[in-house]
C-alpha cells in the first residue's frame, strides 16, 4: 500500500522535527553523567573551599586587633575570590558536561517552533494516548528498573558499611567521618554507573521509537522530493526550453559564418573567422535536422559550403561552440578558408563546393 509508512525519513523530514522538537534524546544521560562527575569535582570543591575558608579565618584576628575598612573589605573581596575559584571548576563543568550530553544524542538544535503556541498541544486524547501508549509502558518499567537498580546499589554500599560502623566506637571522629564520605561517594559512583547503562538503554529505545515515529511513506517520499528537487516532468520541460534557447541561438549566429563544413547531409559545422580574436571558431554545430537548418541558413545568406567528410566529422566531435578549433585542424581549415577567399574573388562563392585536390 502506497500510504503505508515503510520508509526512512528523509534529511528534510529529519530537519523539520529538529526544528520541532521531536528528537530521541533522553535527559536521563546528562543527569547521570553530571552525577557522575559531581561525585568526582564536589569533594575537591569542598577541600578549596574550607582550605580558602581557612585562610580567610586566620586573617580575622588581625582585622580584629586593627580595625580598619579597607582592611576588612579586602579580606572579604579575597573570600568572595576564593570561593569562585573553588566552586568554578565545578560550575563549568557540570555545564560542559550537560552541553556534551545532549551533543552526544544527534547534536544541539534550538526547536523554535516549540516557542509558537500550538493548540494540537492541548488535545485531551492525545495526552490520554500518551498516559496509556507504550510510551507510558516504558516509562513505567523505566522506573521500576531504576527504583530496583538503585535499590539494590543503595543495599550493598550500606550492608558493607554498618558491621564497620558498628565496630568502630574507638575511633576517633574524623576516621569515621571519612568512612562515612568514601562509602557515600563510592555510593554515588556505583549508582551514577548504573544510572548511565539505565539511560543508554533509554537513548536507544526513544531513538528508535522516534524513528518509527517519523517514518515516511512511498508517496510522501515521492511528494518531498518533488519540493526539494523538483517535479521530474517540471525539470524536463525547463532542460527543453533551455536547449531550445540555445539552438535559436546558435542559429542567430549562422548568417555571421565564413563557411560551412557539410558531410554532405548528415553533419554541418560553421565556422567564423576573426584575425584579431585568434583561431577560427566554431558558432555552430548539428547533425539530423540540426544540420539541414543550417544548411538552409547558409543557402539563404550565401553563405559558401565545404564537402568535407572528414574534417567536418572530426569538428564535429572535438568543439564545442564558441571554442576555436585545435591546433591540429589549423592546416585542413586554413585551406578551406582559402579555398572560400578564392570563391569570393571569382564571386561564386554561394553554394556547396568541394574542395579542389
Amino acid at each position: 500500500m502506497s500510504g503505508e509508512k515503510t520508509e526512512k525519513p528523509t534529511p528534510q523530514k529529519l530537519k523539520k522535527a529538529r526544528e520541532e522538537g521531536q528528537i530521541g534524546k533522553t535527559p536521563d544521560l546528562g543527569a547521570w553523567a553530571g552525577i557522575a562527575a559531581a561525585s568526582v569535582l564536589v569533594p575537591m570543591t569542598l577541600e578549596k573551599a574550607v582550605e580558602k575558608s581557612r585562610e580567610a579565618l586566620m586573617r580575622v584576628p588581625d582585622v580584629m586587633t586593627d580595625p580598619d575598612v579597607g582592611t576588612a573589605l579586602n579580606m572579604f573581596r579575597d573570600g568572595l575570590l576564593g570561593s569562585a575559584y573553588a566552586v568554578a571548576p565545578l560550575a563549568v563543568s557540570m555545564m560542559l558536561i550537560g552541553i556534551a550530553g545532549s551533543g552526544a544524542q544527534g547534536g544541539i538544535h534550538v526547536a523554535t517552533k516549540l516557542l509558537m503556541p500550538k493548540f494540537s498541544r492541548l488535545n485531551p486524547l492525545q495526552g490520554f494516548k500518551r498516559i496509556v501508549g507504550m510510551q507510558a509502558l516504558w516509562e513505567g518499567v523505566k522506573a521500576l528498573v531504576k527504583t530496583l537498580v538503585l535499590g539494590a546499589v543503595l543495599y550493598f554500599q550500606i550492608k558493607d558499611l554498618i558491621p564497620s560502623l558498628m565496630t568502630a566506637g574507638n575511633l576517633p571522629l574524623a576516621v569515621l567521618l571519612d568512612m562515612v564520605k568514601d562509602a557515600t561517594i563510592a555510593l554515588i559512583r556505583t549508582a551514577a554507573l548504573a544510572g548511565l547503562v539505565m539511560a543508554a538503554a533509554d537513548y536507544f529505545v526513544v531513538k528508535m521509537r522516534t524513528m518509527k515515529q517519523l517514518k515516511m511513506s512511498k508517496q510522501e517520499v515521492k511528494e518531498e522530493y518533488k519540493k526539494t528537487e523538483g517535479d521530474p516532468h517540471v525539470k524536463g520541460q525547463i532542460r527543453a526550453r533551455q536547449h531550445a534557447m540555445a539552438r535559436n541561438r546558435m542559429m542567430s549566429d549562422v548568417p555571421k559564418a565564413d563557411v560551412v563544413l557539410v558531410n554532405p547531409t548528415h553533419v554541418a559545422v560553421a565556422l567564423r573567422y576573426e584575425p584579431e580574436k585568434g583561431a577560427p571558431r566554431v558558432i555552430a554545430k548539428g547533425q539530423g535536422n540540426v544540420a539541414q537548418k543550417i544548411r538552409d541558413l547558409a543557402t539563404e545568406n550565401r553563405i559558401p559550403m565545404i564537402q568535407d567528410v572528414p574534417l567536418a566529422r572530426a569538428l564535429y566531435g572535438s568543439c564545442e561552440i564558441g571554442t576555436e578549433i585545435p591546433a591540429e585542424f589549423y592546416g585542413a581549415v586554413a585551406k578551406v578558408l582559402a579555398f572560400v577567399m578564392s570563391l569570393k574573388s571569382r564571386g561564386s562563392a554561394a553554394g556547396t563546393h568541394r574542395l579542389a585536390a
